[in-house]
């Protein structure tokens, strides 16, 4: 019968039971019996009560059950740590039985038992357990170092542990070896100190001969390790890339990224081109193999491959077809294949990689995927000067299918192959600007109102197009309202005789009718620029716009070669160094109040009043006159009676390049900058005052009388607990920290 009895039993006086089962004589009946005991624990309940009983098990020969009773050990040793030293002995006895496994068996036990009051006690064993003429043991014994380093590192160190880990680095068993570099990377990891683990040159021969023996985990550890060493010889480069090689083949996927780690490490140091063009073909077929794993592997595969191909771009040039998406790729890998796809693309391969991509764009389903579809024929456009056209095509294409989100995305990408090729395919703007109602999306919009006002000395409707998103200027997302801004004062600038009107509009809402600071201090700048120098204003807005590059997925150098060393890690997956996701700082008791330690009192401790030395604030300039000189203020329409624009064409002057007289110029800002007037210090807020707050005896009596109306209760407890002021209210009329539900009842003893 299967083990799934013991877990079927719910009866009451069942500890009853076990215990007198746990004190059978037979043992077979004392393995039945903690078996039992095993399951209740795996279900939750709560059996650390048979405690001292199922410790009185251990004195056995029999394997299984010394198993079990362990087992349960490692599970109520940190709740009963006065009762887990009464199996010290134990532990001892077990650790110089004859039996091989029984020995491995108590020091592993040891290990996971987490209660430092053992592992004083440990020391001993694990020091004849290290040097024990057992594999088995002495592999057991390296991993037991680990852990107790994690409990107690200077126990560890005092005791030798780290030299006679280092010593079985050159022991003549495999697995052995690859448990030793493991607990040392663990170890050296866990301290923070590159240097505790560095493997010498002699060492390397015996970790390189320990590759093909040893487990696929075994290979992995010692493949991370032997890609943390350091040599300046070519030859050694040389010998290790081949060493390992073999390790390509490999069934486990991660076995085959730490040998591409290993390889790609060395290979720069290898000084013979023959042998890195023999060892780069080498790569390939391994990882392309890769991309026929589960979908989970494939992922990883291509993360760590978007690194490989940033650094080394040759290895995978000839096998972009393997990263054509398959009908039941599952969405995420699609994306990474497509991304893949990008970097690999050249002027050879171009042609193929946009009917492909086209083909996304067209017939998939996934409004994601397509999306990244179109933006990635738009980065090709920017990575391949001659197949910029071919692109610019296929995207017209898109454009003609009517489909909203395929029209935006389409709209965007044609924007950046603007600025990257500019003059070169304006014949296109008029099929943009026919979808000018279909766009939804802030980028979109965005995207078109910059092409409008860049190239708005080509469009005749361009006043039309820019005024029909004018007329919702306030619905406008910032992202829209800034490019609307930069448009209109590029049409300004290019066709002042039609657009004054128009810029006047948007420089007033930008200013006076939006509450972003963006948005205003850009409006102030262009307004300043139009009133005091035209021709300047033309040199700053209309000035040629740098060439962008496609840097999507580029990374930068420095990051880039800490995550080649990262391969096979969860670091080339995120894209992201180890620090940044993983923090090994201690993690705080279970139930510490962190509420607490924020409060005032906890703060000062004892509960004593705490007075806060009062700063002033320093006076500091409303943003705006800040960023423009009051010498010269800028003339800004204000929203009530009394506009800028209130007066005879001074805004048609302003606008037609003329500037008005000093004294026109200095009223518009003051009746603007109303708003932002310096508020004036409070009189308790002088330099190195003490703040007190005088008791309020009425606002402290309406306080009580609201208590009595709630029935006792104290409204918005925890907001007034962490008040300074409204403690020392309390202390100043005499309240000696009695709650108000307290002093109600007592009110209420002494009227009846």
């Amino acid at each position: 019968m299967s083990d799934a009895k013991y877990f079927q039993t719910t009866k009451r006086g069942e500890i009853h039971e076990l215990k007198e089962e746990l004190h059978q004589l037979d043992k077979s009946k004392q393995k039945e019996a903690v078996k039992k005991v095993i399951a209740a624990m795996t279900v939750g309940k709560d059996v650390s009560m048979l405690f001292p009983d199922v410790c009185n098990c251990m004195q056995t020969p029999n394997l299984e059950l010394k198993k079990l009773v362990y087992l349960y050990l490692i599970n109520y040793a940190k709740s009963q740590p006065d009762l887990a030293i009464m199996a010290v002995n134990t532990f001892v006895k077990d650790t110089e039985d004859g039996n091989p496994l029984i020995r491995a068996l108590a020091v592993r036990t040891m290990g996971c038992i987490r209660v430092e009051q053992i592992t004083e006690y440990l020391t001993s064993p694990l020091n004849k357990c290290l040097k024990d003429d057992d594999p088995y043991v002495r592999k057991t014994a390296a991993i037991c170092v680990c852990k107790l380093y994690d409990i107690n590192p200077e126990l560890v160190q005092d005791q030798g542990f780290l030299d006679a880990l280092k010593g079985l680095i050159s022991d003549s068993n495999p697995m052995v070896v690859a448990n030793a570099v493991a607990s040392l990377a663990e170890i050296s990891e866990a301290s923070g100190a590159g240097t505790l683990f560095s493997l010498a040159p002699e060492s390397m021969p015996k970790l390189l001969a320990a590759l093909n023996e040893c487990s696929e985990w075994g290979q992995v550890f010692i493949l991370d390790a032997i890609a943390e060493y350091r040599t300046e010889e070519a030859k050694e480069a040389e010998s290790i890339c081949e060493r390992v090689a073999p390790r390509l083949q490999h069934a486990n996927a991660a076995v085959v990224l730490s040998a591409v780690k290993v390889v790609l490490t060395f290979l720069p140091q290898v000084s013979n081109q023959d042998t890195v063009k023999t060892i780069s073909k080498k790569l390939a077929p391994p990882l392309v193999t890769l991309l026929s794993s589960e979908p989970e592997i494939q992922y990883v595969a291509l993360r760590n491959m978007q690194l490989i191909c940033q650094k080394w771009n040759t290895i995978l040039a000839n096998d972009t077809k393997v990263f054509f998406c398959k009908y039941n790729d599952p969405t995420y890998v699609k994306m990474e294949k497509v991304d893949v796809m990008v970097m690999l693309a050249s002027e050879r391969n171009a042609e193929q990689v946009l009917l492909e991509l086209r083909e996304y764009a067209f017939a998939e389903v996934d409004v994601d995927f397509v999306r990244k579809a179109v933006r990635a024929i738009g980065r090709c456009a920017l990575k391949i000067e001659k197949a910029a056209e071919r692109c610019v095509t296929v995207l017209l294409e898109c454009i003609q299918t009517k489909v909203a989100y395929v029209v935006q995305e389409s709209i965007v990408v044609i924007k950046d192959i603007f600025r990257k090729y500019p003059n070169q395919y304006e014949s296109v703007i008029a099929v943009l600007c026919e979808n000018l109602d279909s766009l939804e999306e802030p980028e979109a919009k965005a995207a078109l109102i910059w092409i409008v006002g860049q190239y708005a000395e080509r469009i005749e409707n361009a006043q039309e197009l820019l005024e029909a998103f004018v007329e919702e200027f306030g619905d406008l997302d910032v992202e829209v309202q800034l490019q609307l801004l930069t448009a209109t004062v590029k049409l300004f600038l290019k066709k002042p005789d039609n657009a004054q009107a128009l810029v006047k509009q948007v420089l007033q809402l930008a200013t006076t009718g939006s509450t972003n600071p963006d948005l205003r201090d850009r409006g102030y700048i262009y307004w300043r620029l139009l009133s005091t120098d035209p021709e300047g204003a033309k040199t700053v807005v209309l000035a040629d716009k740098p060439t962008i590059e496609d840097d999507t997925n580029q990374t930068e150098p420095a990051l880039l070669n800490d995550l080649i060393s990262q391969l096979s890690n969860l670091a080339s997956v995120y894209h992201k160094r180890p620090q940044q996701f993983v923090d090994r700082k201690k993690v705080a008791a279970d139930g510490d109040d962190f509420e607490e330690a924020d409060e005032p009192e906890r703060a000062g401790g004892g509960g004593e009043y705490v007075e806060e030395e009062a700063t002033t604030v320093p006076d500091t300039p409303a943003p705006v006159i800040d960023m423009l000189s009051l010498d010269d203020p800028v003339p800004a329409p204000s929203g009530g009676g009394g506009s800028s624009g209130g007066g005879d064409g001074g805004d048609e002057e302003l606008l037609g390049g003329a500037l008005l007289a000093p004294a026109r110029r200095r009223q518009g800002p003051a009746r603007l900058l109303q708003g932002h007037a310096r508020q004036p210090a409070l009189p308790g807020l002088l330099l190195g005052l003490r703040v007190r707050r005088a008791p309020a005896r009425g606002r402290r009596e309406g306080r009580r009388g609201g208590a009595r109306r709630l029935g006792g209760q104290q409204p918005h407890a925890n907001r007034r607990r962490r008040c300074a002021g409204w403690r020392q209210d309390r202390r100043n009329a005499g309240w000696r920290g009695r709650s108000r539900r307290g002093r109600s009842r007592r009110g209420r003893s002494r009227r009846g």
